[in-house]
């Protein structure tokens, strides 16, 4: 049920077609597959850079260090003598 039969996908390239017009799909295929390209060189330029890199150690574990903050003790604020009311 989940799966798109034949005529969804005939269905679907009309619709395509039709949106995008039959001048402009192939500029967008071959652009897309140039992009394609580009992206396969990137990730392998990244995976031999990964290779070619000497092996990291591992980073000792972070030792805790006590807080240095030091908390003032609460007061109260003040009573004031404009808050009272006048006789």
């Amino acid at each position: 049920m989940g799966a798109l039969q034949p005529w969804h996908w005939l269905i679907l390239i009309a619709v395509v077609v039709l949106l995008f017009g039959s001048k402009r799909l192939p500029d967008a295929a071959r652009s897309l597959g140039k992009s394609m390209r580009i992206f396969k060189s990137e990730v392998k330029e990244l995976q031999n850079e990964h290779k070619t890199d000497t092996p990291v150690t591992p980073a000792q574990p972070p030792t805790q260090v006590q807080s240095e903050r030091v908390e003032a003790p609460v007061t109260p604020p003040a009573q004031s003598h404009t808050d009272a009311k006048p006789a």
